[in-house]
């Protein structure tokens, strides 16, 4: 049976404790509470990526497409990704 899961896009920054080595990476929550808040002059730019990489490389196994939106946080001017997972 078919199933759809709504997720946030979130981008997350990561301190390696042994190395010190700091990088960002993008993760998806199952809740808007841990959603990134996108200016909406970068929102595309984050996007734009993670939907290249999610296409091409979290497909497969029991998750068949995704769909991406941007939407509007009310009242602040932020954008925040809402990404559908499609699960067979």
């Amino acid at each position: 049976m078919p199933q759809i899961n709504r997720l946030y896009l979130a981008v997350m920054p990561l301190v390696h404790l042994d190395t010190g080595f700091t990088e960002q990476t993008l993760t998806l929550f199952p809740s808007q509470e841990f959603a990134t808040f996108f200016t909406p002059e970068e929102v595309d730019t984050y996007l734009d990526f993670f939907k290249r990489r999610a296409e091409s490389y979290l497909k497969g196994g029991n998750v068949t497409s995704y769909e991406f939106a941007k939407e509007p946080v009310v009242g602040t001017g932020f954008v925040r990704v809402v990404v559908t997972q499609h699960v067979e």
